[in-house]
């Protein structure tokens, strides 16, 4: 046999799509096309109809703001540590809520001792809060951070508060450390801000939690129109603990998000 023969027939036009499929993958933001080519080095044109037929065939799906990784990735589903694969289901995620209660969704996630976020997705008509100051200054004002501390163990959560000041950014803000450990202590499974940080805007959380994940799923609401009730909370709780479940929570356990709403 021939060294010719001995070689596999590769094809070429296979290879690029699963370049591009591998680059969304470990992306941890939605891609545009064009930057795909960019990072490729392929032709727009090129790029363009690779990413049509990934996307007809659900290897990819399109963002208003780029491309996540499509449904036919089953076996991903336990790959949490797969930026994409991750990004792609928290997106989903947060579609399916700011549908349901037409409001701008966000999700924040606890990882190496700081509080990070991760995706938002935007309601038309509810658009999202100016973030003014970052997460990780501002996990105290906010229900997206409240909820991950509600969730941390004590050391944990002690930590971080010694390493963050409790800055007051509105003056609603609870910037003293002992009422807010009271009120992370006694949280009800879920967590809200009413203008802690920013004027005219309350937000709601609940948790996402899963193997190696501890995170807070979040919508935030006009503070002169926000009606947080058990309606509200429970279909973000409900949408939370599917989440869980996509990235590894035990479906048999109680799941994040269990507690009954109180006000």
């Amino acid at each position: 046999m021939s060294a010719a023969e001995a070689e596999p027939t590769l094809i070429g036009s296979v290879q690029r799509a699963l370049r591009l499929v591998d680059i969304v993958a470990n992306s941890p933001r939605p891609l545009p096309a064009k930057m795909l080519a960019a990072i490729t080095g392929l032709t727009p044109g090129t790029t363009y109809n690779l990413v049509r037929t990934l996307i007809h065939e659900g290897y990819l799906s399109s963002e208003p703001d780029g491309l996540v990784l499509g449904s036919r990735f089953p076996s991903f589903q336990q790959q949490i540590d797969s930026r994409g694969v991750f990004l792609a289901r928290v997106r989903s995620a947060l579609r399916d809520v700011t549908e349901d209660v037409g409001a701008t969704a966000y999700l924040s996630r606890f990882a190496d001792g700081e509080m990070h976020l991760v995706d938002i997705v935007d309601a038309v008509r509810n658009p999202r809060v100016e973030l003014w100051v970052g997460l990780q200054s501002s996990a105290h004002a906010t229900a997206l951070g409240k909820q991950i501390l509600a969730d941390l163990p004590d050391e944990e959560r002690l930590d971080y508060l010694s390493r963050h000041r409790l800055e007051e950014l509105t003056p609603r803000t609870i910037s003293d450390r002992t009422t807010l450990l009271t009120q992370l202590e006694h949280s009800p499974g879920w967590a809200v801000d009413h203008e802690e940080y920013a004027i005219g805007a309350t937000c709601v959380a609940v948790p996402v939690i899963a193997p190696g994940v501890t995170a807070s799923l979040a919508i935030s609401l006009p503070a002169d129109r926000a009606v947080v009730d058990r309606d509200l909370v429970t279909t973000l709780q409900r949408t939370a603990r599917q989440l869980s479940l996509q990235l590894g929570a035990d479906s048999l356990g109680a799941g994040p998000g269990g507690a009954e709403f109180t006000i």
